[in-house]
């Protein structure tokens, strides 16, 4: 029985791929099935290509993955409610609000959080956020006439909203820019491959994989100063200033996963590791002395591998016995 952590992601994951017009997160049995996704898909397409801005209403829950303007007008009081942003692992999100009208002396409210909640848990982490919690947060009711566009610090943003008056609501706009230099990310799909690169930071940066995996680390160069390696102690990564660990867990902060493995060494050749858990988490700790970096890639475990753990694997910590 999938988690309700899993059940919660993979909600919003279906969002995405209904904005996106794509259907990897789905099961479709029948061609029918797929039909209206391959239209928006098509009609996405043509008005994206003919330089318009693209349009649409945003539901009580939804999750977007495109630029454009999006507009959520309530036909009946919506007291919970949240709007998951995500791009590339390369891209910034900025969000800038165009039209406000909601109730603040009412009740309504309108937020718009730097990274994900779910179930009360941050992603990133506080631990791992240039900003503490309390800056992360901007309400359009104290903000309003101060701060009317914001720019997450890494590839998720959400806003949070309640409105109270049927007719009442607003209207955002979303854009991307460039980030040069990725840290903390939430990916899109439950493959790929990843290079992470820290240059004389000081900063911890962590890489969510919301499914069970098989990650494979192909290069890690740690300690990379002048073009010398520097020699780390023999035993363990206990005082290392540079290392990466890989975590696993059933929430979405890296900060209260199981520590699976820790590497505190360069080297060039390949390691790999199954992670069953619902959420899979390579982070590294950079002491900001050095260039750091990391090359990973990663793919969903199927359902034969997660049946055929053996015991005592690293499995076992995320799959207890029944």
């Amino acid at each position: 029985m999938p988690s309700a952590f899993q059940f919660q992601c993979h909600f919003v994951l279906i969002f995405l791929a209904a904005s996106k017009g794509e259907t990897r997160y789905l099961e479709v049995r029948d061609a029918g099935e797929d039909e209206p996704f391959l239209l928006l898909s098509e009609d996405l397409k043509r008005e994206l290509s003919a330089g318009q801005i693209y349009r649409r209403s945003l539901r009580c829950i939804d999750m977007l993955s495109i630029e454009g303007q999006f507009t959520f007008t309530a036909d009946q009081p919506q007291l919970h409610c949240a709007t998951f942003f995500i791009g590339e692992p390369e891209e910034l999100i900025m969000i800038d609000y165009n039209f406000v009208n909601i109730d603040c002396q009412g009740g309504d409210f309108l937020k718009i959080f730097d990274g994900w909640i779910l179930k009360g848990e941050k992603f990133p982490s506080s631990l791992d956020h240039p900003l503490p919690t309390s800056q992360r947060y901007v309400d359009f009711c104290e903000n309003s006439n101060t701060q009317r566009s914001i720019r997450s610090s890494q590839n998720v943003a959400m806003i949070f909203f309640r409105i109270h008056q049927p007719g009442n609501g607003f209207t955002v706009t979303v854009k991307k820019s460039t980030n040069l230099f990725p840290c903390n990310v939430i990916s899109q799909t439950p493959s790929g491959r990843f290079t992470m690169v820290i240059p004389h930071q000081h900063r911890n940066c962590s890489f969510s994989i919301i499914y069970p995996v098989v990650i494979k680390i192909s290069d890690l160069i740690l300690g990379h100063l002048n073009g010398l390696f520097l020699k780390k102690p023999s035993a363990g990564c206990a005082g290392v200033g540079d290392f990466v660990e890989l975590l696993g867990g059933t929430g979405l902060d890296p900060s209260k996963m199981f520590p699976l493995a820790d590497l505190c060494h360069s080297f060039h050749g390949s390691a790999q590791m199954k992670i069953g858990c619902d959420n899979t988490v390579l982070r590294m700790v950079s002491s900001g002395k050095h260039i750091n970096r990391v090359t990973f890639e990663y793919r969903q475990l199927d359902l034969q591998e997660t049946e055929d753990r053996k015991e005592n694997s690293i499995e076992e910590f995320c799959f207890p016995s029944i």
